[in-house]
């Protein structure tokens, strides 16, 4: 092996390790459960692009983009102007601008009345008892994703030799519609485990909150 491989191979270990650490994560104690700042919201220019979770951005969603947040941790946002409040999920990476600490989606911007101003001072509330430790909260790997239906139903059939939850979200965007292969799982701990089981057998996954 040459030493570019060797450097190379290093880097991706680590690389693999960071995200197995990273996706363990269950409680926010590194977080202050309520922080201020502003907030913007971003729309059309993103609706359909994946996000950094990988889901595909939906303007009319209530979710929103922070720094360092887990995905799939619920907050409640406040307009300090009004007082209007939303709740939303982050799913996304951002905001990337000095000075601010979320970044919206369309959707939750105008509950907040702020689609116009563009930027206001918020308070932010992490929902602790909605952020994965709700018992009731189901999960879903995403094992695929298709333009093709045919292609989709495919690996449903493969999964379904095994799993009995495996089901196909789709998701329309102004071009084209996606057909997400999803498994469906009682608890966050046996998506994460499946996870690993699914990767090692070469498929590309990553846990949302269970939907249709």
């Amino acid at each position: 092996m040459n030493k570019r491989y060797l450097k190379y191979s290093f880097f991706l270990g680590i690389l693999a390790v960071f995200f197995l650490t990273s996706c363990s994560q269950k409680k926010f104690h590194t977080y202050p459960k309520v922080m201020t700042g502003k907030a913007s919201w971003y729309g059309p220019k993103f609706h359909g692009s994946a996000t950094s979770s990988k889901e595909i951005y939906n303007m009319y969603d209530m979710t929103a983009a922070h720094k360092t947040l887990p995905f799939g941790t619920f907050v409640m946002v406040t307009n300090l102007n009004n007082g209007r409040s939303v709740r939303v999920r982050i799913n996304d990476r951002g905001p990337f601008i000095r000075g601010r600490i979320i970044d919206l989606s369309y959707a939750a911007a105008r509950v907040l009345d702020m689609v116009g101003s563009g930027v206001v001072p918020v308070r932010i509330e992490i929902l602790s008892d909605l952020s994965y430790d709700l018992d009731s909260q189901k999960f879903a790997l995403q094992v695929g994703s298709f333009v093709v239906k045919k292609n989709a139903q495919s690996l449903k059939f493969q999964l379904d030799q095994k799993y009995g939850t495996v089901y196909i979200s789709e998701f329309k965007t102004p071009h084209r519609i996606y057909y997400r292969v999803r498994i469906c799982f009682n608890s966050r701990d046996k998506a994460l485990l499946e996870a690993k089981a699914l990767k090692k057998q070469g498929f590309e996954v990553f846990m949302v909150e269970y939907q249709d």
